[in-house]
């Protein structure tokens, strides 16, 4: 199951210890652990809301599947070929500002569709 997976990567980027994120989500350092070890099999929507207050996610974020987060490698390696592939062309700083101005006004887009969205 995925959940455990989820939840000790979210504490470990957090940089919180098994001991506190079970004491501050007040549930058992035993019930957590079984649970990131994935020996609880189906953890109750009540307790996977108080991992989620303490960690600072949203729910979606603990119980997300196995294709999101291969998806999110994937992306992720993609930004890396990305990266390989302008470090091998041959760049000089003027166009490279030129890029990061693209970049810029493409973000600023995206960012206002999604503010459109959610309005």
């Amino acid at each position: 199951m995925i959940i455990g997976k989820n939840i000790r990567r979210l504490r470990e980027q957090k940089g919180i210890t098994l001991s506190e994120l079970a004491e501050q989500a007040g549930v058992s350092k035993s019930y957590l652990s079984g649970m990131e070890r994935n020996l609880k099999q189906n953890p109750s929507i009540h307790i996977i809301e108080k991992l989620s207050d303490v960690l600072g996610v949203d729910v979606e974020t603990i119980i997300e599947t196995k294709n999101t987060y291969v998806n999110n490698e994937q992306i992720e390696n993609e930004w890396l070929q990305f990266i390989e592939e302008l470090r091998a062309l041959p760049i000089d700083r003027e166009h490279l500002r030129e890029y990061k101005v693209l970049m810029e006004y493409i973000r600023w887009k995206v960012e206002s569709s999604r503010a459109k969205v959610h309005s």
